[in-house]
């Protein structure tokens, strides 16, 4: 091939993709969670879902899939194994059916507290200082839609 006709396919260079280096960084920092998190008996996606219900205590399954961006089908598996583990208790709406409520128990309230260390651990793997981690922030979710 000359060099006129790779120039086509560029756009499928890996380096040439915005999404690589997000999904790559994503699981990277991920994965530095778990000697974190492993002590704590969860997964990452079972923390950020703790994170919701100690700061709001109780929310539907769908808007714990709207904070989360995640679809029923990937929640329900992370609830069923928090509430086994005693954390979160699902239960019905009584003004709607329809609706699955879940909220954080005693036992999860108390998990609270030996969660503290973990961001301020996890600060210290991100190798990005306080102006740069506030940017790709900001960056991270406009892409996601929040921000204007």
């Amino acid at each position: 091939m000359s060099a006129v006709s790779d120039a086509k396919y560029d756009a499928l260079k890996l380096e040439n993709q915005l999404c690589f280096p997000l999904y790559a960084a994503s699981r990277e920092v991920v994965k530095r969670y778990r000697p974190y998190l492993d002590p704590l008996g969860l997964t990452y996606t079972q923390y950020i879902a703790m994170m919701v219900f100690w700061e709001h205590k109780k929310c539907s399954v769908k808007e714990l899939g709207e904070k989360l961006y995640l679809d029923s089908g990937t929640l329900t598996p992370v609830l069923k194994s928090l509430e086994a583990k005693g954390l979160v208790r699902r239960f019905r709406s009584t003004e709607d059916e329809r609706v699955l409520l879940v909220e954080v128990t005693e036992q999860g309230e108390q998990l609270r507290d030996k969660a503290l260390e973990v961001p301020t651990k996890i600060s210290g793997c991100v190798r990005l200082d306080a102006g740069e981690a506030e940017k790709l922030y900001t960056l991270l979710y406009k892409l996601l839609g929040r921000l204007e």
